[in-house]
């Protein structure tokens, strides 16, 4: 391709992108000032959102007085949720096809609705076909239209973890909508970190778990690095004044450049940023995106991870794990070599390092599923899924 045509599509997709993973967590700080470039993403962005709420079915559920693993109670914890297909039961009564689905950091069920997930997995004949399939896809407490510290009580919402999101979706799953057994669960990053922590909280709850750019050891070295940096300029700066700011903190303003170029792949950005001006431009970009972005809600969603590690228990794990990462994810480094050295631990594990190219987007390339739809069909077969065999050729 082109490298000019190549630069002009990656900074359109990337902003879209970018901008779908935050706006979830948008709060409104007054006048917010957005190029003509901006304001055209905006409103396909608010189009887009139109188009899946019709889509998808959407609703609440609340829990009442619950209390986090830190002991800290909230009277009602609201956790948003959006479905797509119809629960099968089998002779028993059970539901039988249910898939759960959990987005990444910064995002909700809603990202994963968008155009490029419906075509490239929900659509008729896809891997994981909303007419086959009952698919589930949750808000993490903290994100979305779920409880988060944006709602209200800011600073004093209470210090949620990974745990606390797990033990949500599971009690949203088997008291709210009745599944004893999901047939599988898919996630992505944080997504990912949490169907690891499903596979050994609740072993014979599904049928299998595909955690996609994410490892199965504590968050270290470059991926604790960042998330330190930011929230160290976020709670060092003045303005956030112990969460109680008015106008977005400038540590906010100033560190996310660094965690938007964290997200994306080297050889993307080779392209993306070819000499000052460019790399000017990215941050300025990078600023304007930060803007619509609680900073409360980045700065617990990324301590969330601090209680994450599912290392010890790897060799407990009885259902079937499919791990996928991406060769140029600079969040989880290949050259590592984690999944190697630790998926011969999971009885049933199998791991997939999909090569990067300047075509995939790092750790992005999660947003981008038609870049990795046909490792989805692989995981959907290994469970039995036998009608799936020509799902990608489709």
């Amino acid at each position: 391709m082109n490298p000019l045509r190549l630069c002009r599509r990656a900074m359109t997709v990337t902003r879209v992108v970018i901008l779908s993973f935050f706006l979830s967590t948008a709060c409104t700080y007054g006048q917010q000032h957005h190029t003509r470039d901006d304001m055209q993403t905006s409103t396909k962005s608010s189009r887009g959102t139109q188009e899946r709420s019709e889509i998808a079915a959407q609703a609440d559920a609340w829990f009442e007085n619950y209390r986090f693993h830190d002991g800290e109670i909230l009277p009602r914890v609201r956790i948003h949720y959006a479905t797509l297909g119809s629960p099968h039961r089998n002779a028993q009564g059970q539901i039988d096809n249910a898939v759960l689905i959990i987005h990444w950091t910064g995002a909700d069920g809603n990202t994963l609705l968008s155009r490029n997930y419906m075509q490239a997995l929900f659509a008729p004949g896809r891997p994981l076909d909303a007419t086959r399939y009952f698919l589930i896809l949750p808000d993490n407490v903290g994100h979305g239209k779920s409880s988060k510290p944006s709602d209200g009580l800011k600073a004093a919402f209470p210090k949620y973890g990974y745990a606390d999101m797990v033990d949500l979706q599971h009690r949203l799953v088997t008291e709210k909508l009745g599944i004893e057994h999901l047939h599988a669960i898919l996630g992505m990053s944080m997504g990912g970190m949490n169907a690891w922590q499903w596979a050994e909280a609740y072993p014979n709850a599904m049928d299998g778990v595909m955690p996609v750019v994410s490892m199965p050891i504590p968050i270290s070295g470059r991926n604790m690095l960042w998330r330190r940096i930011v929230i160290d300029a976020i709670r060092s700066d003045p303005q956030w004044n112990g969460g109680n700011y008015t106008s977005p903190p400038q540590g906010w303003l100033n560190a996310f450049p660094l965690m938007r170029m964290m997200l994306d792949g080297v050889p993307h950005l080779q392209v993306l940023v070819p000499d000052g001006s460019a790399a000017d431009r990215f941050i300025a970009d990078a600023r304007s995106q930060a803007m619509s972005v609680d900073a409360n809600d980045i700065l617990y969603s990324l301590s969330s991870s601090a209680d994450y590690d599912p290392q010890p228990g790897l060799t407990a794990i009885k259902t079937k794990v499919y791990a996928l990462n991406f060769a140029d994810d600079e969040f989880n480094p290949a050259e590592l070599h984690v999944l190697k050295e630790l998926m011969p631990r999971v009885r049933k594990g199998r791991f997939i390092v999909q090569p990067g190219s300047a075509e995939s987007f790092g750790h992005l390339t999660m947003a981008h599923p038609e870049l990795w739809s046909e490792q989805v069909a692989e995981f959907m077969r290994s469970l039995g899924d036998e009608t799936l065999q020509s799902a990608i050729e489709k």
